[in-house]
């Protein structure tokens, strides 16, 4: 067996490297690693100085990649991650059932453009009902397309 086989790859992309999308799942790169890892290993190839470089390459990848703080670090610099609000300004939206709400199921617009802290957009939407408008603000789960 070659060890061109095991996919050998340029520059040092851990997605690459492993051979999965940057949007992968811990599970995804797990079962990736262990492929790359029984292919390559260098005992398959009769200890070669490339098999031993080429695994240390994969291990390193599987390490930064399957905990969350040193994948992030990774990522941000290089534009993966990268969230982008799913609604702009002016959007039509349905504030969906899975929102603590009271307004679950009514349709508004996004009211300005969304804010990110840490973790999701926030969006303010507004609501007319009954002849009354009311802004309110909702977490980007909370929202979906409406059906028109």
């Amino acid at each position: 067996m070659e060890l061109l086989t095991c996919g050998r790859q340029t520059g040092r992309d851990y997605y690459e490297i492993l051979g999965v999308a940057p949007n992968a799942s811990t599970e995804e790169i797990k079962r990736a690693y262990h492929r790359m890892a029984f292919q390559c290993h260098p005992d398959r190839h009769q200890e070669t100085e490339e098999a031993h470089k080429k695994m240390q390459e994969i291990n390193e990848a599987y390490a930064v990649l399957t905990d969350p703080t040193k994948r992030r670090e990774y990522d941000v610099p290089r534009g993966y991650g990268i969230r982008v609000p799913k609604f702009k300004r002016g959007s039509k939206v349905r504030i969906n059932v899975n929102s603590p709400s009271s307004y679950r199921g009514y349709i508004g617009f996004v009211d300005k453009e969304p804010v990110k802290d840490a973790f999701r957009f926030w969006y303010m939407v507004r609501i007319e009902s009954r002849g009354l408008t009311t802004v309110r603000r909702f977490a980007e789960e909370e929202l979906e397309k409406p059906e028109d």
